[in-house]
């Protein structure tokens, strides 16, 4: 139960990281207007296209680096110690858990931006806040730092799955019959006489 409450709330914390990114870049890359200059200062206003192409590029590089560098690793340990179990990189999960950290992050979003504006008397915008010339940015680029998010933590995955079988490895070990061997008696017939036989001479008789 305790691991399932940590488990639930890194990944809320990862959504929260998400959002607060997403709208700082959002805020950074947005053109000049009264709404940035009022929640954020900014400047500069590159086209959303670009935004898209360069942030969903670098975030595939960073992704696909990350999940390489921990399949190699485990690759590499693996040929030291073959007859471990070898864990599977589960990339169907890294898509599901980057449009789930998506849709989380998105709807997070919009009801963060949108608790503010009702805040700040512009009223409550919801989805339509996306699309407008403030947040546009914000749709690419949350999805580029979900892409990122799900690889880490499938890479984190694969070798915490490769460290529990390491330790199911060491678990299973048996333990032998007579863990000090070097204490234990040999048998007798290969002892040999280390103890000489003592001669017992007669003394020589007393003066009369």
């Amino acid at each position: 139960m305790k691991a399932r409450l940590a488990w639930s709330a890194a990944w809320l914390g990862t959504v929260a990281l998400l959002v607060l990114a997403g709208r700082w870049l959002a805020y950074a890359l947005a053109a000049p207007s009264p709404l940035t200059s009022k929640f954020e200062a900014s400047a500069g206003g590159p086209r959303p296209v670009v935004v898209a192409l360069v942030s969903l590029g670098l975030a595939a590089l960073v992704s696909t680096a990350a999940v390489w560098l921990a399949a190699f690793a485990v690759s590499e340990r693996h040929r030291l110690e073959p007859r471990r179990e070898l864990p599977r990189l589960h990339l169907g999960r890294l898509a599901v858990r980057t449009v789930v950290l998506y849709a989380a992050s998105t709807l997070s979003f919009v009801l963060f931006e949108s608790y503010l504006h009702w805040r700040a008397g512009i009223g409550f915008h919801g989805l339509s806040c996306l699309v407008g010339p403030v947040h546009r940015n914000a749709i690419p680029l949350l999805a580029a730092l979900a892409l990122v998010a799900a690889a880490l933590a499938e890479g984190g995955s694969h070798l915490i799955a490769w460290l529990r079988a390491t330790v199911r490895s060491l678990v299973r070990v048996p333990l032998a019959a007579d863990p000090l061997p070097w204490v234990s008696s040999p048998p007798p017939d290969a002892v040999p006489a280390l103890v000489p036989a003592i001669s017992l001479a007669r003394a020589p008789p007393l003066p009369a």
